[in-house]
């Protein structure tokens, strides 16, 4: 446990009501989540996630608040084991709102505070699965359904996921006589500790199932379809309830992340829901105006009109033809870059035609080349 001060570590005063503590948890909970750190950084996430969990399951109760209030640290763990301050603390519904499964605490606490060893001998949520998917632009503008094939643990059919054969069943753990816990003197007290015979069941198999091997589950592939919405951009997390691991003793599936990559495009870069390409137009359309084509993701090209004296460079607005905002504010913007391509291997008339051109405007050509002047002249 942590010895750091829980209203400092959730960053709220001494004074502040549930709600409060509840939304500065929400907000630090999402943000070192152990699901949304890279993996390098992961570890750092998990432990900084374990204190401030710790800190709200303390501040959010009444008694457990009140304990602290009055003998800090030592008012919390002389009365309350590890596994007793998480205790009724209400991490479900917020977890829900962000779209997190619970099955984080299993992960993170397993065995220590978190996991209390009722919830362990009785029903237990299966373990949340991501699959990386990745789409083009074109998928990611206009949304699409796939077909994705996941291999998952799922409930043994033979035995229903007990993990004893058919025909026979579990017995009482003759170490522990069901309890799931030794207990073990040390001068005045009684330390209970998870029985090794078991680990902390209450129940020996004596004939494991054949097919699952007592395990109760057995590796399944799966195929399942996936809708992904207009609009998802690269790292974007989809959540699909219930098609996680398979929860055991008839514990509720955990959920499926999908962790969306977007390829990378031969002519369109993305910047949130704007869009941006480079067109090229010839010299002489730069200089009198013309009407160019324009490739967008939504139709195969459209026209677009430049006008005369167009510099290279120039970016031109293309509105709604963007990516769609997943919160529902519309489409981005296409963003059009014109680049001025300058003539090159021109034939003698050409060159004649531009020099008389540099003539009748007075341009001194005779220590550069016409190349290089107009390279110079839309820089």
């Amino acid at each position: 446990m942590t010895n750091r001060d829980y209203y400092e570590i959730l960053g709220v005063s001494k004074g502040s009501e549930v709600e409060e503590i509840k939304k500065s948890y929400r907000k630090l909970a999402m943000k070192y989540h152990p699901d949304r750190a890279e993996p390098e950084k992961r570890k750092e996430s998990e432990e900084k996630f374990k204190e401030i969990s710790e800190a709200y399951a303390v501040l959010s109760d009444d008694n457990k608040r009140a304990q602290y209030d009055r003998f800090g640290h030592a008012g919390i763990n002389n009365q309350y084991s590890s596994e007793d301050i998480f205790k009724g603390a209400d991490f479900g519904s917020i977890f829900e709102e962000m779209g997190f499964g619970g099955g984080i605490f299993d992960e993170l606490f397993s065995g220590g505070r978190g996991g209390s060893r009722r919830s362990q001998r009785g029903p237990r949520r299966g373990a949340d699965l991501e699959y990386q998917l990745e789409i083009s632009f074109e998928e990611a503008a206009l949304g699409i359904e796939k077909t994705i094939s996941i291999r998952r643990g799922e409930s043994c059919s033979d035995c229903n996921g007990e993990g004893a054969a058919p025909g026979t069943k579990k017995i009482t753990c003759p170490a522990c006589k069901g309890s799931g816990q030794i207990g073990q003197s040390a001068g005045f007290f009684t330390i209970a500790r998870t029985c090794d015979s078991c680990h902390g069941q209450g129940q020996i198999i004596t004939t494991p199932c054949k097919k699952c091997q007592g395990r109760g589950k057995v590796s399944i592939d799966r195929k399942i379809n996936v809708k992904i919405p207009a609009g998802v951009d690269n790292g974007s997390h989809l959540r699909v309830r219930s098609e996680g691991e398979a929860g055991d003793k008839n514990g509720p599936n955990g959920d499926l992340y999908i962790l969306i990559r977007l390829k990378k495009h031969e002519t369109f870069e993305r910047n949130n829901a704007d869009i941006y390409c480079t067109v090229p137009i010839s010299f002489v359309g730069a200089v009198l105006g013309t009407e160019i084509e324009v490739p967008t993701l939504y139709e195969s090209k459209i026209k677009m009109k430049i006008p005369a004296g167009t510099p290279s460079e120039k970016i031109f607005r293309v509105s709604g033809k963007g990516f769609s905002d997943l919160r529902g504010h519309g489409k981005g913007d296409q963003f059009v870059k014109v680049r001025v391509q300058v003539p090159t291997n021109l034939n003698p008339s050409q060159k004649k035609s531009l020099l008389e051109y540099a003539k009748l405007t007075g341009e001194d050509i005779s220590n550069e080349s016409i190349a290089q002047k107009i390279k110079k002249a839309f820089k």
